[in-house]
């Protein structure tokens, strides 16, 4: 280490060692949501919602994407016809009717 590390190394640590982290971190969340229950309620429905995109199968297959005349396109397979494709006026928009087509039934009309 070199001198000028250790030095503020040593200053910082003097500083936060008579620190109450957890209460630190505790006001904060406090100050930003309220009582305990609302910001553990929060944070519980952000996870969930984290946990539900993580299984869409847009973000599982990650289909190829790009620009198809004035639309966007998601295309998993090698051509439309044998694969999985959604279009959409956005990226946004093209994964969602790719994830409507992923789980349409074969013949179902749309």
């Amino acid at each position: 280490m070199s001198d000028t590390y250790q030095a503020v190394y040593d200053a910082t640590r003097s500083r936060v060692s008579s620190c109450d982290t957890g209460a630190a971190v505790e006001s904060a969340l406090r100050d930003a949501f309220g009582s305990a229950g609302d910001y553990l309620s929060r944070i519980y429905m952000d996870f969930v919602g984290v946990a539900s995109d993580a299984c869409r199968p847009s973000v599982l297959y990650r289909p190829r994407i790009a620009i198809d005349g004035n639309m966007w396109g998601a295309v998993y397979g090698d051509n439309i016809q044998e694969g999985v494709a959604g279009f959409g006026e956005s990226p946004a928009l093209a994964m969602a009717d790719f994830d409507k087509n992923w789980n349409a039934r074969l013949g179902a009309t749309p």
